[in-house]
């Protein structure tokens, strides 16, 4: 099967969801991403976290072990098709809020 570099950009979301279509999973239904920003502090991960409560997404703070620099990571979890575009621009939003508490965007994932 040739890749479609529109559809599947060369970048990590686009390798992610390449591996996913070539594993036979069918990209056009609707699922749960998780999408996870770490953040230097627990009171910034706590504002960004309730930021999203207030706007209705449904989170998770977790102690991060990969990062001492970023030990607190909000996990949100967010129904959408995955296609590069829906998750490359979610990923932009949470930045948007992330950025002035000083989190970064840590990736995300889905199960089939």
């Amino acid at each position: 099967m040739d890749r479609d570099f529109i559809g599947f950009p060369d970048d990590s979301t686009g390798e992610a969801l390449w591996g996913k279509k070539l594993s036979g999973d069918d990209l056009t239904k609707s699922r749960e991403i998780e999408f996870t920003v770490v953040f230097p502090t627990e009171n910034e991960a706590l504002s960004f976290g309730e930021s999203l409560l207030l706007n209705r997404q449904k989170v998770l703070l977790c102690d991060s072990k990969e990062s001492d620099d970023y030990p607190f990571e909000i996990v949100v979890f967010v129904e959408l098709t995955p296609t590069h575009q829906s998750i490359t621009e979610y990923q932009e939003l949470l930045e948007q809020y992330a950025s002035p508490l000083n989190g970064l965007n840590d990736g995300w994932g889905c199960i089939v």
